[in-house]
């Protein structure tokens, strides 16, 4: 081990290592989730790129194959939007262009995109299933929610990309928190100001802090464990987190490099070639800022501040420029700033491992 973390986030969750393996929508599978689980280490579960069925299906499949160990489902807890059809008419105009350019038709309805948040039916799931660890993005969701799910047995986490955040979580009686810093990869956590309401991308982004600067921050201003999570990709990052206060770290994008992750192949391809000062905070491909690899939709468009509409329905009309994931141009290759760190060739069992070594 590195460094000696203070073993809380181990008492409070119940696992051998300070190691969350970070549920990222669309890339995580339950082989994945099982792998890091049977490493000693939080197997998470992105729900919100399930209908509840799935979920359920996911749970008996790591169940099965880790019993005894705990699973983390994780949540978006945003704010379903109202439709907004002259939003996403303009945004489809801007984007008429590259249509025409791919010989197809800009004035085609294009298909459906989004995450589902935590509702009635999610929370139904958890208070069946029972999971160890239930995590949330964007906040927290309803009140009445939280409390079934709390006794419904499960630990609580959210995620913070500043103090202020951290401490609103506490305030609401969360269990552990995640410093998420601006290095990471995916969509931003935040949801303040403006808690349910549309968030202002280039001043929220603007200020984000990186997480050398953050996780001390909240480690002193809140008296729960707090994971750190951002540009920890091996065990230089795992130690640096320790001697920050940190009681655990989630770590996403070295699990990307798995083979148990499920990514396109242009998302394979672009993290190949990730490197420190490539990748930016866009919100293009949802409507919501996210850290991905810059390809030529980011620096033509420019990543942020363009008129979206609302998240998650941004993503749909740019679905059919993907051409099935194989078109790097429009592919949001989602990776966090340390990508070039972390090892091409272990499973996700012997990442959760390597990073502990």
């Amino acid at each position: 081990m590195p460094a000696r973390f203070d073993g809380r986030l181990n008492e409070l969750l119940g696992i051998a290592l300070p190691i969350v393996q970070a549920p990222m929508a669309g890339a995580t599978t339950p082989a994945m989730a099982i792998g890091a689980a049977l490493a000693g280490g939080l197997g998470s579960l992105p729900c919100a790129q399930y209908a509840p069925d799935q979920a359920r299906e996911a749970v008996a499949a790591f169940r099965a194959a880790a019993p005894g160990r705990p699973v983390n489902l994780n949540f978006f807890s945003h704010q379903t939007p109202a439709a907004d059809p002259v939003a996403a008419l303009a945004w489809r105009a801007q984007l008429a262009p590259y249509y025409v350019e791919a010989g197809l038709d800009p004035a085609e309805t294009p298909p459906n995109a989004g995450r589902a948040p935590f509702d009635e039916a999610f929370c139904a799931v958890v208070e069946d299933l029972r999971p160890e660890v239930v995590s949330f993005h964007f906040g927290l969701p309803d009140e009445k929610l939280v409390d079934r799910v709390r006794a419904a047995g499960a630990k609580i986490l959210s995620s913070a990309t500043t103090v202020a955040e951290a401490c609103w979580l506490e305030d609401h009686g969360v269990d552990a928190i995640i410093a998420m810093g601006a290095e990471a990869g995916g969509h931003r956590a935040t949801f303040l100001p403006g808690y349910g309401e549309q968030l202002d991308s280039r001043l929220d982004m603007a200020a984000q802090p990186g997480l050398f600067a953050l996780l001390p921050q909240i480690v002193d201003a809140v008296n729960v464990p707090v994971i750190a999570a951002g540009g920890v990709a091996d065990p230089r990052g795992v130690s640096a987190a320790v001697a920050l206060g940190a009681s655990g770290v989630q770590v996403g994008t070295a699990y990307l490099f798995t083979p148990e992750a499920q990514i396109p192949a242009a998302h394979r391809a672009a993290l190949q070639d990730a490197r420190d000062d490539n990748t930016m905070l866009t919100d293009l491909f949802t409507g919501r800022p996210a850290r991905g690899v810059a390809n030529r939709l980011m620096l033509e468009r420019g990543p942020l501040g363009q008129a979206m509409p609302p998240f998650p329905t941004a993503g749909g009309a740019l679905v059919p420029l993907r051409e099935g994931g194989e078109n790097r141009d429009f592919v949001n290759a989602w990776s966090g700033q340390a990508a070039r760190l972390a090892p091409r060739d272990l499973s996700a069992h012997d990442l959760t491992r390597w990073l502990m070594a």
